[in-house]
């Protein structure tokens, strides 16, 4: 086996985000970019010396160069087996199937998840440990660590393999095992969901669903679980070939850059059921006729709704939410007797509760859905969660929404994205922000009264780990809240998020347009955090 060791300089930015390193293509193309990267990864882990990882990413454009240095960069540290998807390919939520299943050492998954793709668009890359999760920040940590005085790394001389079918072949000492990426993630999903009933309803002549993977990776996913597996109708999955640029969209699947999908669903003759997701299908939203579902009431009515789903007739042992996402998954908890824990962003800190079994179901306003079935979000997941409460209700997505905010009251909730913001104007508006959070409690802001102000720090019950400022937060006395918080997955400049929040039990006030309901929040935001000044935009990107 002829291993080179190649000598190399670091790359002062190569700190992972939320979700691993992203960076334009043109970055990760640079000479020895990936390949210190990979090795940072390597060198921070002890003890994989002839075991298994798990690799593949969204098919966006680089993948297939990257997945080739990442095999050849395994051989030489030393691996003993790498799973990896037919050409390279393997969703996020897959790739999480795939290390439990195969109890491997960890995984490697290569995607930017909702950022675009192309030449000079965004690639990423980030590590998932032997629970299937995505790396927590200790491991995060010394991954950067070791990339800022990395000065070699080993990569195996050897040709290009070929990754176009299924079989076992050896690469230096190292078996290469190119594996079907949907079949183990399809018998899982057949485990959870009762595919008779979601057989019958699709089957049935009443009911029609338009799925549009995006041209992302949950297309093949779709079309064989749900078109092959579960009889919809051909068509039913629409966009559903993978493409190194998605197409030229951009695979968010919100109500701005899921349009077509939108349209069909408010259009005329529309479909009783919608979803999209996003690159690396770990992301989903839900429509009904005419009918949007935020991901924060999606969450809640899952929790709700386990009654006739098999993987989850023994009821749940906690729910998870994200800080910023809406108290509406609260609600449910209190209910039915269970705890709700408010984590912060990114599904690496659900990871503990969920191997802890505290809690079942977890959610993220950013369009995440998932359970303890895996360790990843799962959009494709959720679909088949909808799907199952469709079957057994038999009432249309709206009739489901509304009745349950007839029970536990509507926590109207908004996001306003302003993207691409200088990072310099940002950290000011955020600093701003900090020092005026000892004086808000008790003043009056419009109709409104400060309870609280805070930057929320998160305590992991079961390890013990401490992350602070995780998002600013503003809570009224009424329950109502306005979160500010700077994203971690873009590329280029600063994301700022506005998320505004306010619940209304009353059921003859529930039918408000969102931004109706959250108007005087909307004012409220900007004068307090003086967002036009700080961004120079008069209105944001998105709003979902």
């Amino acid at each position: 086996m002829n291993v080179r060791t190649v000598a190399t300089k670091p790359f002062s930015d190569q700190k992972p985000g939320t979700s691993g390193l992203r960076k334009r293509v043109p970055v990760f193309q640079q000479p020895h970019y990936l390949e210190n990267f990979v090795q940072s990864i390597f060198d921070s882990l002890e003890g994989y010396q002839g075991q298994t990882l798990v690799l593949g990413g969204d098919g966006r454009y680089y993948n297939q160069q990257a997945v080739q240095i990442i095999l050849k960069m395994a051989a030489a540290a030393g691996f003993g087996r790498v799973l990896v998807g037919r050409t390279g390919l393997l969703s996020t939520p897959a790739a999480s199937c795939v290390i439990r299943k195969n109890q491997a050492f960890g995984g490697i998954v290569l995607s930017a998840s909702h950022n675009p793709g192309g030449p000079t668009e965004d690639f990423g890359i980030k590590y998932n440990i032997s629970n299937g999760g995505p790396a927590p920040e200790k491991v995060t940590e010394a991954i950067y660590a070791r990339s800022q005085v990395i000065d070699q790394y080993q990569i195996l001389e050897a040709n290009e393999v070929d990754l176009t079918k299924p079989g076992e072949f050896k690469l230096g000492e190292m078996t290469v095992e190119v594996i079907d990426p949907v079949t183990d993630y399809a018998q899982l999903m057949e485990s959870l969901f009762d595919f008779d009933r979601i057989h019958e309803l699709l089957t049935s002549g009443g009911f029609r669903a338009c799925i549009d993977a995006m041209h992302a990776i949950t297309g093949p996913y779709a079309h064989r679980i749900l078109e092959q597996r579960l009889g919809a109708p051909a068509g039913t999955v629409h966009n559903g070939t993978p493409l190194e640029d998605f197409g030229g969209g951009h695979p968010d699947p919100n109500l701005v850059y899921a349009h077509d999908l939108v349209d069909i669903l408010y259009g005329e003759n529309a479909p009783d059921f919608g979803a999209a997701f996003d690159g690396d299908g770990d992301r989903n939203m839900i429509l009904g006729r005419k009918f949007f579902v935020t991901p924060s009431d999606s969450l809640a009515i899952l929790a709700a709704n386990t009654r006739g789903v098999p993987g989850y007739k023994d009821g749940l042992a906690g729910i998870a939410r994200s800080m910023p996402t809406s108290q509406a998954a609260n609600r449910v908890a209190e209910k039915l007797g269970i705890e709700c824990y408010e984590t912060p962003t990114g599904w690496k800190f659900f990871g503990n509760l969920l191997d802890a079994g505290r809690a079942t179901l977890c959610g993220e306003e950013s369009f995440g859905t998932g359970s303890n079935h895996i360790r990843e979000k799962d959009g494709l997941w959720a679909v088949l969660f909808w799907l199952n409460i469709l079957a057994v209700r038999r009432q249309s997505v709206e009739e489901i929404v509304t009745q349950h905010w007839q029970t536990y009251g509507r926590n109207y909730y908004s996001r306003h994205d302003y993207e691409g913001v200088d990072t310099d104007r940002a950290n000011t508006l955020v600093e701003g922000l900090r020092a005026q959070m000892a004086a808000l409690k008790g003043k009056s802001l419009g109709r409104y009264t400060v309870d609280y102000s805070d930057d929320f720090s998160y305590t992991d019950p079961i390890d013990g780990s401490i992350s602070q400022k995780q998002g600013i937060r503003i809570g009224f006395t009424d329950g109502s809240r306005i979160v500010f918080r700077l994203s971690g997955t873009g590329t280029q400049g600063a994301t700022l998020r506005v998320y505004l929040e306010s619940y209304e039990p009353d059921s003859a006030k529930q039918g408000l347009d969102p931004q109706t309901a959250l108007a005087e929040l909307i004012t409220i935001a900007d004068q307090v955090a003086q967002i036009q000044v700080h961004t120079g935009m008069e209105k944001p990107t998105v709003i979902t």
